[in-house]
């Protein structure tokens, strides 16, 4: 899960050093450094990359699932069943971590002062 969020800011990195001017190189780059704008030139969102980790999240359980059913049936190793049921749970203990944080985040701006 955690590679997942590594692969996409290195996509967006990528990205935007591709587009970088000649004749605009030192505003370009800078801003082609800041992690906000190179996402932000290219399309990818805060929102399209937690989706994109929710639907991942979802898609490791459910192979858990069916990997635990799979070994019940016989057709699938002890070693595979447990490997699939680990990968799960770090899955699930990411997704919670990183739901407190935007919990807390949120309501930390809801006791801000306007």
């Amino acid at each position: 899960m955690i590679s997942s969020v590594q692969n996409v800011s290195n996509l967006s990195m990528t990205r935007a050093l591709g587009a970088v001017d000649t004749e605009n190189s030192a505003s370009s780059s800078a801003a082609a450094t800041m992690p906000g704008t190179a996402g932000a030139a290219n399309g990818v969102s805060f929102a399209s990359v937690m989706g994109n980790m929710a639907s991942d999240a979802v898609s490791s359980l459910k192979g858990a699932e069916s990997m635990s059913f799979a070994g019940i049936k016989g057709t699938a190793t002890t070693r595979e069943v447990v490997d699939s049921m680990l990968q799960a749970e770090q899955t699930l203990q990411t997704a919670i971590a990183i739901r407190d944080k935007v919990v807390s985040a949120f309501l930390e701006v809801t006791k801000m002062q306007m």
